[in-house]
């Protein structure tokens, strides 16, 4: 069991999501940064859908009352295990009493700590993500706050050393396959969708110039700031299914890119999506920072998918001598 001692309005208890119930206004939910989350569970020998803490506002601290072990990913919060700092991306054995704190982060936006057998909240619709709009999952539907207790499901595998262990970041493990361009911006890239054609005019514009992430963003999407684009012509829609990734552009020309709890139905016309596997790296983007979409296609999304996928596999392999020799 682990103890909330301090924690901010929108940390959360977040699996990789609730599927299949989008066609009755269920949204997805689940990590914002789900490579972040896949790999804490890796280490700790979880299953990768395993319930992990999402941390977006700092400081956050919480106490041990079990032994345990943990992993600490996505951004760097500079956390302190009993006020020793770990570095990022660090997996270790964690002993009854001592207190992790996660600060405001050096780099990127959210921090997951995962703990060995998962938090173990009600699954509700298949899934332990907290909704916050319809208040369910995770801890009565709401987020974490101080006082709360949360229960860790059983783990089948040998506790992590105390000296620790590291992961290589995906965004320097896998950096020649997820690039920035001139200006450090991090580059999305997004296939053309439904109504690209609308938008014939400021296409060029669309890919080219830099948009910053609007302070009017949340889980449910990112609003960008920048020179609008607008149709070339006003067209009456129906409302259409929505996945995280869609970016659709409101009559203020300014695009909202849809995320994890991204509603399930609109109408704005949609100009492209993000492909799935750039998704964690937005994730990661504070507001006011910039970004830039960048065209691309479905071979090109198969191709980063695969990538990604063989990094997992190098992690899960890498672990497996480290948990014979833990068993011995």
């Amino acid at each position: 069991m682990i103890e909330i001692e301090q924690s901010g309005a929108l940390n959360t208890v977040q699996d990789l999501g609730r599927f299949n119930f989008r066609h009755m206004g269920v949204s997805v939910s689940g990590a914002m940064d789900a490579l972040a989350l896949r790999a804490g569970n890796l280490l700790l020998g979880n299953d990768e859908n395993a319930a992990a803490l999402e941390v977006q506002l700092f400081p956050f601290r919480m106490r041990f009352l079990q032994d345990s072990s943990i992993a600490v990913t996505g951004a760097d919060c500079r956390a302190t295990l009993d006020g020793t700092p770990l570095p990022p991306w660090w997996g270790c054995g964690v002993r009854a009493g001592q207190v992790l704190e996660l600060r405001y982060p050096r780099s990127g936006a959210r921090g997951y700590v995962c703990v060995a057998g998962g938090i173990d909240v009600p699954l509700v619709l298949g899934s332990r993500s907290t909704a916050l709009r319809g208040g369910f999952g995770g801890v009565d539907g709401r987020p974490l706050q101080r006082g709360d207790r949360l229960a860790l499901g059983e783990s089948r595998v040998p506790p992590l050393p105390v000296s620790g262990i590291g992961i290589e970041p995906p965004d320097s493990a896998l950096h020649a396959h997820f690039p920035r361009n001139s200006a450090g911006d991090i580059q999305l890239r997004a296939i053309p969708s439904g109504e690209y054609a609308l938008f014939a005019a400021d296409a060029a514009r669309f890919w080219q110039q830099s948009w910053q992430v609007s302070n009017q963003s949340n889980r449910t999407g990112y609003r960008l700031a920048g020179a609008p684009i607008f149709p070339s012509e006003t067209i009456e829609m129906r409302s259409y299914g929505l996945i995280p990734g869609i970016v659709q552009v409101p009559p203020g020309g300014e695009p909202i890119i849809q995320l994890s709890d991204a509603n399930t139905a609109g109408g704005y016309p949609k100009i492209a999506g993000v492909i799935e596997q750039d998704l964690w790296r937005l994730g990661q983007v504070l507001p006011g920072q910039s970004i830039q979409l960048i065209q691309s296609d479905a071979r090109e999304a198969i191709a980063i998918e695969q990538e990604v996928a063989r990094w997992l596999n190098r992690l899960r392999l890498s672990c497996q001598p480290l948990r014979r020799a833990l068993t011995v």
